[in-house]
C-alpha cells in the first residue's frame, strides 16, 4: 500500500495563488461570463475553474495563465509584447552567468 505525500506551500505561494485566483474571477465577473462560458473557453469543467478561482495550487499553471490571457488579465505588469520584450531581457541575463552552478567543497570563513 503506497503513502501519499501531501504537498505543503509556504504562506506566500498560497496567498500569491489565492490573489491571482481572485484577479481572474474578478475578470471574469466584469468581462460578465459564467464560470461556464469561461470554462468551456479555456477548455476545463467548471469545477477546475472553480478551482482557479481560489488559487488552488495542484491546477496546472497553463490553465490559470489560459485563463488570465482569455480574460485579458496582465501577467508580470505588461501585456504581450512586454513579456516578449522581459523574457528577452531575462535571457540576456541568464547568458552572462556561468552554465553550470557547482558547489564549493570549501567552506568559506568571513568572521574578521
Amino acid at each position: 500500500m503506497a503513502l501519499t505525500h501531501k504537498r505543503t506551500y509556504s504562506r506566500y505561494t498560497l496567498e500569491g495563488l489565492g490573489l491571482f485566483g481572485k484577479t481572474i474571477r474578478l475578470g471574469r465577473m466584469q468581462r460578465r461570463l459564467t464560470a461556464q462560458e469561461l470554462a468551456e473557453r479555456i477548455g476545463v469543467s467548471r469545477s477546475t475553474l472553480q478551482r482557479i478561482e481560489k488559487g488552488d495550487p495542484r491546477v496546472e499553471i497553463g490553465l490559470m495563465f489560459e485563463a488570465a490571457a482569455i480574460l485579458g488579465v496582465k501577467l508580470f505588469d505588461a501585456d504581450e509584447k512586454g513579456i516578449a520584450a522581459l523574457s528577452d531581457r531575462t535571457d540576456d541575463r541568464i547568458a552572462l552567468l556561468p552554465r553550470h552552478v557547482y558547489k564549493t567543497g570549501k567552506h568559506l570563513v568571513d568572521e574578521f
